[in-house]
């Protein structure tokens, strides 16, 4: 048995198929026509363009326009003036292109490699396949074809590419196991599109497979077994069936209210990073979107958007939901989210420095240009806008300070917005918690962020695998602070959901419908199981199982009483 990532949830039984996609030698010459080289190098351009444009057009029927983007998104690192500009000057050089491009790409990567963020760091993983099938183009080698692969294929690479991804015909495809990668990453994002079973980040495992090989991928636990025995392929096979009648049960909950089994209902919203991905939520069936995570817009760009740009993105959003509520996160940038063009300096602890809204309000020029969008973008749908990271009740009211004062700049150009917009205050810090019942008599609603609270609370980087032990939501001190949150927002009477990974959890749901959450906020492909699980849970039985985890003193007992009582 093989530990990795879980990347893309699921089981699957079959055959290894290695795919390799090495870079293609080349002779590293001195070019003396230096302007033939150049064309050269402009018509493999233009070939990999026509190309990508292609297959992404072939992928947006499986994958979703959204995740077809993402090779879209390689041509605009392909064509980005300063590539561009490098490489051309490498040929002028007497470089030839191959290895003028190779240069310009490795220069590229590293960059990238140096970001805090993972998202950023995967740009570098994206110009890798760029190299690679640009070489490909250069040198006249054909592309891997994972195409023609047979039924119950398991695949298994070093990293499986978006390029190469693009090739696969899903039916053929039992499971997916990498060497790299992680539950961003480019492979865990398309094979969950795929709903393909996928472990990422297995060392060595290319070395440790043949072709033909049969195997097991657990995309749920993130292990993969290797010459498994008959007994552990009937379990898995038996573990596969079971998923995949467990997910077609959750059809029943389709076009439901999302209710307790006492008739209490609550809000089931879905978590964005973009507009495109409103449509996931509504075809998932969710009532709304409760987060919407705008860095990614700027992260997706080598300067700041514009406010027509953002005013364009939220509005897009709002109309895909159809007058239903889309929460809408102001800019969180700095911890593990970097921005190379913001210019942030180095921080020695910089989850506690200078980050979300206290980076936004000591640049306001910048926030402005933000806010004038949201609020322009609100005239066109139910826009909330959420403040990230609040600590104390003098940066909310400074926020909203400045909304009335863009809003009288919209009244003077005589622009249309929603006068009754809310701003609201993500809770994600035991400052915060503690004082909730004064941020409750500011804010116009609150969401808690699980995934930071917890961190915080527990005083524990959730990326150091020496204390990972200590980040859980089910930790004594984390759910009394979710209680206290909670509990002070129902008393103020205003809205509170939660739109961390807790909110999903199962075990967890029934502690969240005795404190009095208002509003779930998961993943789109979560929405359906969200909603069973609630449906599952009276108010009585879920604060009798609330009193009993209260009263525990470890995460461990919480724990073990959770998954006893799990329905």
């Amino acid at each position: 048995m093989k530990k990795g990532i879980a990347g893309s949830a699921g089981y699957g039984v079959g055959k290894v198929v290695i795919i390799s996609d090495a870079k293609p030698e080349y002779e590293n010459r001195t070019i003396t026509d230096t302007d033939a080289e150049i064309k050269r190098y402009d018509d493999a351009v233009a070939a990999f363009t026509e190309k990508t444009h292609a297959m992404a057009e072939a992928m947006k029927e499986s994958v979703g326009e959204h995740n077809a983007e993402i090779l879209e998104g390689h041509i605009l690192l392909l064509t980005d003036p300063g590539m561009d500009e490098i490489t051309k000057g490498a040929i002028m050089s007497g470089t030839c292109a191959e290895a003028a491009f190779e240069s310009t790409c490795d220069m590229f990567a590293g960059m990238f490699q140096m970001a805090d963020d993972e998202l950023t760091r995967q740009r570098a993983t994206d110009i890798g396949d760029i190299k690679v099938r640009m070489l490909k183009i250069l040198t006249g080698t054909p592309d891997v074809n994972i195409s023609e692969v047979p039924a119950g294929t398991i695949l298994v690479a070093e990293d499986l590419t978006p390029s190469m991804t693009a090739g696969i015909v899903k039916e053929n495809v039992a499971g997916i196991i990498t060497a790299v990668g992680g539950k961003t990453s480019h492979s865990a994002i398309l094979a969950r599109a795929l709903e393909i079973p996928a472990v990422l980040s297995v060392d060595g495992i290319v070395d440790m497979v043949s072709d033909g090989m049969t195997a097991v991928v657990d995309g749920c636990d993130g292990i993969c077994i290797l010459d498994p025995s008959p007994e552990e392929i009937e379990e898995y096979q038996a573990k596969r069936e079971k998923y995949l009648s467990d997910k077609a049960l959750l059809e029943v909950y389709r076009g439901k209210d999302t209710v307790t089994a006492d008739g209490a209902k609550v809000h089931l919203y879905g978590n964005i990073g973009n507009p495109e991905d409103a449509k996931q939520v509504a075809a998932c069936d969710g009532e709304g979107v409760g987060l919407f995570r705008t860095e990614f817009l700027f992260m997706g760009a080598s300067e700041l958007p514009s406010e027509e740009e953002q005013f364009q993105a939220y509005k897009a959003a709002a109309e895909t939901m159809e007058g239903r509520e889309v929460i809408i996160r102001t800019l969180d940038v700095g911890g593990d989210k970097d921005i190379p063009y913001l210019g942030l300096e180095k921080e020695d602890n910089p989850f506690l420095g200078f980050r979300a809204v206290r980076y936004c309000l000591q640049n306001k020029d910048s926030y402005r240009v933000q806010l004038r969008a949201l609020l322009r973008a609100s005239a066109f749908g139910d826009i909330k806008i959420m403040v990230p990271l609040v600590t104390c009740v003098d940066e909310i009211r400074s926020v909203k300070a400045l909304v009335k004062e863009l809003m009288a700049e919209l009244d003077a150009e005589n622009i249309a917005y929603n006068k009754d917009i809310q701003v609201g205050a993500m809770i994600e810090t035991p400052a915060a918690s503690l004082i909730a019942d004064l941020l409750a008599k500011e804010a116009d609603f609150f969401s808690i962020g699980t995934n930071d609270l917890t961190q915080y609370t527990m005083a524990v980087d959730r990326g150091n695998a020496k204390v990972a032990y200590l980040y859980s939501s089910y930790n004594p001190a984390v759910l009394r602070s979710m209680k206290n949150i909670i509990e002070a927002a129902n008393a103020a009477g205003i809205m509170v959901g939660m739109c961390g990974e807790a909110a999903a959890d199962p075990l967890l749901i029934p502690l969240l419908i005795s404190f009095g959450l208002g509003e779930f906020s998961v993943s789109a492909t979560s929405v359906l199981a969200t909603r069973g699980t609630i449906a599952k849970w009276s108010k009585a039985e879920a604060d009798e199982l609330a009193a009993k985890a209260l009263s525990l003193a470890t995460e461990t007992e919480v724990a073990e009483l959770l998954k006893a009582n799990a329905r």
